[in-house]
């Protein structure tokens, strides 16, 4: 696809996983760096995300906002990075339960954790996450049996599922489980993941530089 893709970002957000899989795509992708509560809210920009929140991309006249979405969109505009099994292959299953998963009850239960605002045992089943627990130990069987989501393709649901389980634990939301510290590890040794981390830890470290 000749389109533009344009990356709309901030290199202290979820941008960073969608920074990992514009790598991992290998296409040609311009960055449009963003501020908190300035040119993330003005006009310009609440015309491709109303929410006022990064990251989203443009590619050509397609807008696409939510990172899960945004890894699901990239592996299908760009085929022949392999980061998605081909529809009608078996393994398009998990790749979209997984993806889907982490997106949904993760998401939802590690914020919840954090927030203090999990459900109450006796309401569990009104949360799509029905409890923490339950919900960290799916994650962590939907890693345990192969190198990857689907067995030993890399797809972009490692890109999400990998992110979420690497920042989870970096910041305590997420215990430290052998199979996890695997798992991520993997991941994060990656060429496009590594390609990806420094760029947006150059672009902070200038931000840094800028503010003296």
């Amino acid at each position: 696809m000749s389109e533009t893709l344009t990356f709309y970002t901030n290199p202290m957000s979820r941008g960073r996983i969608a920074r990992w899989m514009l790598e991992e795509t290998g296409c040609d992708y311009e960055t449009v760096l963003l501020d908190y509560g300035t040119t993330m809210k003005a006009p310009d920009y609440l015309a491709v995300n109303p929410m006022g929140k990064v990251p989203a991309i443009r590619h050509g006249d397609t807008v696409v906002t939510e990172v899960a979405a945004i890894c699901a969109y990239l592996a299908d505009a760009f085929p022949d990075a392999g980061l998605a099994p081909p529809p009608g292959n078996p393994k398009r299953g998990p790749y979209y339960r997984w993806l889907f998963f982490a997106a949904g009850p993760v998401e939802a239960a590690v914020t919840g954790k954090s927030l203090g605002l999990l459900a109450p045992a006796d309401k569990k089943m009104m949360a799509g996450y029905g409890s923490f627990e339950e919900t960290i130990d799916a994650l962590e069987q939907a890693i345990s049996s192969s190198p990857y989501i689907c067995g030993d393709q890399f797809t972009a649901a490692d890109v999400y599922v990998g992110s979420q389980i690497g920042w989870g634990m970096m910041f305590g939301s997420i215990e430290k489980r052998p199979s996890f510290e695997e798992y991520f590890g993997r991941l994060g040794a990656r060429p496009a993941a590594v390609r990806a981390r420094e760029m947006d830890d150059a672009l902070i470290a200038e931000e840094k530089a800028r503010q003296g």
